[in-house]
């Protein structure tokens, strides 16, 4: 089994329901999720003019491999009524690989760590929550030292 860590955000609709709707999802398809953060939220990153956002993370068992998973995710957010938006833009969930065990990897489809997760705090955050001493295999530091080292 493999340990990833899986940023949610929503700013559409009722936006803590579709996160634990994804939630659900993921442990009714087979996806172990042992830590969950709380639900925060935060004002949009990148385009400013939407609704603030709630975000959270999870700690999550799984088999799949990291590409899978990629797959596996979006057809959740297809399942919880996301529909195609503007990069940055307003969205009923989404869910994003931030980390998968000590892996890096960068494809034309998905690059882990997810880039900028040392810029953002919505990000940062949750996953402290969870994982405070979770190395970031690319810039050799934890999760707690990245977020302290924004402010």
């Amino acid at each position: 089994m493999h340990t990833a860590y899986i940023g949610i955000g929503a700013n559409l609709g009722n936006r803590e329901e579709n996160c634990e709707l994804a939630i659900k999802f993921l442990i009714k398809n087979g996806i172990t999720v042992t830590k969950r953060s709380s639900m925060l939220e935060t004002e949009p990153w990148g385009v400013k003019e939407q609704p603030n956002f709630i975000n959270m993370a999870l700690e999550i068992k799984t088999s799949l491999k990291p590409d899978e998973l990629l797959h596996f995710l979006k057809n959740i957010e297809i399942e919880v009524g996301r529909l195609p938006t503007a990069h940055w833009g307003p969205r009923v969930i989404d869910l994003d690989i931030l980390l998968y065990d000590d892996i890096i990897l960068k494809t034309s489809e998905l690059e882990i760590p997810h880039p900028g997760i040392s810029e953002r705090e919505f990000v940062l955050k949750p996953l402290a929550e969870i994982a405070s001493d979770k190395m970031h295999p690319v810039l050799k530091k934890s999760i707690r030292d990245l977020l302290q080292g924004l402010s």
